[in-house]
Parts: C-alpha cells; structure tokens; sequence
C-alpha cells in the first residue's frame, strides 16, 4: 500500500478524483469549491476588525476551511509519509531551460536555489518569494478567488468570469516563466 501511496498516480485516475469534487459539492448543498476563501474564512473568525468585508456569519463556510485543513494534512502525507524515493521526473528540456537560468538543485519540489530561508535575505529571493507572494495574494483577491476555484469549479460551472481569470492565470504563467523569471534570475 505505501508504495501505491509513494508513486505520481497517472493523469487518468488523478485528475477525475480532482474532477470529481465538483459535483460531490454541489449534491452536498451547492457549495463552491476554492481555497483562497478559506483564508477570508480563517480572517474572519480569528481577527477582531469591523470591516464590512469580514462582517458575515462565518461559521456557515467552516466546511471550507476543513477541506483546507485536509490539503495541508494530505499535503503532509504525501510529502512526508508516504515521500517518493524518487527524484521529480523532469523533461530533458526543461532541464537544460533551468540549468540555463542556474538553477542546478531541482530534485525535490522545488528550487531550493530559490526558496529557502538564505534566499530570502538577497534581493532575488526577496523578488521570488516576498514580491511573487504578493503578487498571487493580490491577484487571487482582485480576480475573487484562486485557481482551483475559477479553473475547476468555476469553468465546470461555465462561469465567464472563471474562464477569463483562467485565461489570465496562464497569460501570468507564461509571461512569469519566459521573461520575468529570467530577469530575475539574472540578478
């Protein structure tokens, strides 16, 4: 079982299990799907402020910070317990793309050239992580939610709104990954 567990499971059987959570949702009462809004849920339960956004009966949508609570602890699972002994399968392509900007140390789940706590005190860090930070917060607020909400509920939905943030969420990828990033890089 662990080595079930520890193993990338194909696109066949992890996307529909993603998939699958939409209409799971709405048969169990019409409830939309993102994770994003388990911060403002979080916000307001736990800070004391009178601004009219946090002003609603946030109990209602605890169901949303629960989902939240079992990513992180899937999340955890999956990272920890049942690790892949295996490095991250890496097209040759993207490879030689990352060894182009000097990212050598791409084994695990992410750059550790990049993100760690050394890299935050030097300028490329603080844009990476601090700026880029900002920047997904900022967005996912002015777009009204993240991407899981407007890419699978919201285009499942047949949402418009969903399909432009959709839209605009790969425009940003796509710019961040083919010019910014190997500006920044190259700092």
């Amino acid at each position: 079982m662990k080595e079930l567990l520890s193993q990338p499971w194909p696109w066949y059987i992890a996307g529909p299990a993603i998939g699958l959570m939409v209409p799971l949702l709405l048969f169990l009462g019409n409830k939309p799907f993102g994770i994003s809004s388990s911060l403002k849920h979080i916000c307001a339960a736990c800070i004391p402020n009178k601004a009219s956004y946090f002003q609603y009966d946030w109990k209602k949508e605890f169901w949303n910070v629960v989902i939240a609570i079992g990513i992180i602890g899937g999340g955890f699972l999956g990272g920890v317990i049942f690790k892949n002994p295996n490095p991250v399968r890496i097209s040759p392509s993207t490879v030689a793309d990352l060894n182009a900007l000097g990212i050598k140390n791409y084994g695990g789940l992410h750059p550790m050239e990049i993100f760690n706590f050394h890299s935050l005190l030097t300028l490329k860090g603080f844009i990476m992580i601090v700026i880029g930070g900002f920047f997904v917060g900022f967005g996912t607020r002015y777009a009204e939610g993240c991407t899981s909400g407007h890419s699978i509920m919201g285009i499942s939905n047949l949402q418009v709104p969903s399909m432009i943030a959709t839209c605009c969420f790969f425009i940003g990828g796509l710019a961040m990954s083919w010019f910014i990033l190997p500006l920044i890089m190259n700092l």
